[in-house]
């Protein structure tokens, strides 16, 4: 399917690794131009130039915390417009509640909410105007089964969802969408060092860990970050325009509701 992205302009943040970068490179293969996000500017360089060669579609390379202002400007004049908004930042670490300072809480709500608040603010206008855009946030699926010791993830991302859905019904009319995918367990990195905490605290193998975790999931294994990249990039493209306002729950079955 030709998803209409050839010519168009998309910030992914966040995507140097993981599923940020998974998204990044299905948007890049469809064609869009790829502005990319990362703190380590090494390991960013590194993703974009693997993308430009998998892809040859323009990537471009930009540095730094996505919570900082001037790194949001830079993302945004990086590229003649916005037309592509994927939101993706790392969560606060796992911890008891009780743990949760009020710093802790603010700098967590700060990264998983206010800052893609900030990015769309930055980009719908335009979006508004050429009517057309496409924003997807990339929250979690604890947003939905809640998990203990993600409470700030889970609320900081809630929040985001709560904020932009009634956004997203404001600027429908013009062609631009605003949804959110809310991962489960996919292979990456994050995955794997949680597995390694787990299994030095319980004196096992991480592998063991590993199909632990697996065999709790009704498809039987943790997702493929490129099955990620590949919805997102659906919901960015040009066939996605009567989606909008919806959390979509990509996790091989685990959460267990009907809603």
């Amino acid at each position: 399917m030709d998803l209409g992205l050839k010519g168009r302009f998309a910030v992914v943040t966040a995507s140097s690794a993981g599923l940020g970068y998974a998204c990044a490179a299905q948007l890049a293969a469809a064609g869009a131009t790829v502005v990319m996000n990362g703190r380590d500017a090494a390991t960013l360089g590194k993703a974009a130039e693997q993308l430009r060669r998998e892809t040859g579609s323009e990537v471009i390379a930009v540095p730094g915390d996505v919570s900082d202002a001037a790194v949001q400007q830079a993302l945004v004049d990086a590229v003649p417009q916005v037309d592509i908004l994927v939101n993706n930042n790392g969560g606060p670490p796992f911890r008891d509640f009780r743990e949760v300072d009020r710093d802790a809480l603010l700098a967590g709500v700060t990264a998983n909410m206010a800052t893609p608040i900030e990015l769309v603010q930055r980009v719908i206008d335009g979006m508004i105007e050429r009517r057309f855009g496409r924003i997807v946030n990339i929250t979690s699926f604890s947003v939905k089964m809640p998990i203990a010791g993600l409470d700030l993830s889970s609320g900081a991302r809630a929040g985001l969802t709560g904020f932009l859905a009634g956004v997203a019904r404001d600027v429908a009319h013009a062609n631009v969408t605003i949804n959110f995918m809310m991962p489960g367990y996919f292979a990456t990195g994050r995955l794997r060092s949680l597995h390694a905490r787990e299994a030095a605290d319980r004196g096992i193998a991480a592998e063991t860990v590993s199909a632990e975790g697996a065999e709790k999931i009704p498809a039987g294994r943790f997702g493929d970050p490129a099955e990620f990249g590949a919805a997102c990039a659906f919901l960015c493209s040009q066939q996605a325009g009567y989606i909008t306002g919806q959390s979509l729950l990509i996790d091989g079955g685990a959460y267990p509701g009907i809603l």
